[in-house]
């Protein structure tokens, strides 16, 4: 009988130190693995770079305190196979994360996307250099791919037109997108840009995407005045169908590499360049600059008149004046060309 109680007893106490045990255990649990180990008071973003290892990740990760107990991370780290599969990109470590959290999207590789946004630029080296500011790809990196000829033939483009393929505008990219990721994300914004809407008035027009892109960059030197746009969008494509030089004075301003001068003087119109369109009647070989999508739905939506010619306005400044006749076009830049001696501009 007395046995009985006695093994009664011994089941009770293991029983209750089994309990004990599963309690510990799960408290041990909580505050490794479960308790908030951030310590920072709003979601912060950390940033690891490509061929970073786990002590990176951990250097990363205290020099401004994100994480309050280190070792305890280290060992969840090293529990769940973190240790040796570190992923590069940009991360979020939100107030309330605990250990396995933290752990967990960092193995997983579960990014915060960032936010491109770029407008037209003149050169790649000045979009490359925004961008590079967003995103791991340096601005080398990047204006290297979209120099180099073999890349662009890949894309159906040559050295010339590539950048035409960078259709301005805001876009989600994972952090630690290279130099070519890049350009294929920007290849598929290209095509769902040049949609069936804007092809068909690509055609109607006989030019190629690639060729309003060419006119919309001309358009975006030309001037900052958005009404005017499909009005010297008109102008020449009025030209191009007469087989009359464009006379761009943009073009003139890229081929000498200036476009800083406000005035283009009779010597540089002689300056031999295939971007020379008063010397050469067509579009130029490529973009003078990246275009904005404001200029490309301009030429695409251009106006329907009989004007041939334009030039800065004297009445309107920032503005212009259009003429149907070379008559009334000369008049015209006689007034502005006097305008600008006034003014003492000679360049």
């Amino acid at each position: 009988m007395r046995s009985k109680i006695n093994i009664k007893k011994l089941a009770t106490i293991l029983g209750l130190v089994g309990l004990l045990i599963g309690i510990c255990l799960q408290v041990n649990y909580y505050f490794i693995y479960i308790k908030s180990n951030v310590g920072v008071t709003k979601e912060t973003l950390i940033f690891i770079p490509t061929g970073s290892d786990f002590p990176d990740v951990v250097s990363i990760l205290t020099a401004d305190s994100i994480i309050k107990n280190v070792e305890s991370f280290k060992k969840v780290a090293l529990r769940k196979g973190y240790v040796n599969n570190v992923k590069p990109g940009c991360y979020g470590i939100k107030p309330k994360m605990g250990n396995r959290d933290i752990v967990g999207m960092l193995l997983r590789g579960i990014q915060k996307p960032v936010r491109v946004t770029f407008n037209s630029a003149r050169t790649i080296e000045i979009l490359a250099q925004r961008i590079s500011q967003r995103i791991e790809a340096d601005s080398a990196s990047i204006v290297n791919y979209f120099l180099n000829s073999d890349n662009a033939k890949e894309y159906g483009f040559d050295e010339n037109t590539f950048i035409s393929m960078l259709i301005p505008n805001t876009y989600e990219f994972y952090w630690n997108t290279d130099a070519k990721s890049f350009a294929q994300r920007m290849r598929q914004e290209y095509d769902k840009f040049w949609n069936n809407e804007r092809r068909v008035k690509a055609d109607k027009l006989k030019l190629t995407p690639v060729q309003v892109s060419i006119l919309a960059s001309i358009l975006d030197e030309e001037t900052n005045y958005r009404l005017e746009m499909p009005t010297i969008a008109g102008v020449y494509l009025n030209r191009l169908r007469k087989g009359i030089p464009l006379q761009a004075d943009p073009t003139i301003k890229y081929a000498i590499g200036d476009f800083s001068i406000r005035r283009v003087l009779s010597k540089q119109l002689k300056v031999d360049s295939p971007y020379n369109t008063y010397k050469y009647a067509g579009l130029p070989p490529g973009p003078i600059r990246i275009p904005s999508v404001i200029a490309i739905d301009a030429v695409l939506n251009a106006e329907n008149h009989k004007y041939l010619y334009f030039c800065a306005s004297v009445d309107k400044p920032g503005r212009h004046d259009f003429s149907r006749t070379l008559l009334e076009h000369n008049r015209k830049a006689d007034a502005y060309r006097r305008s600008l001696n006034r003014g003492r501009i000679y360049r």
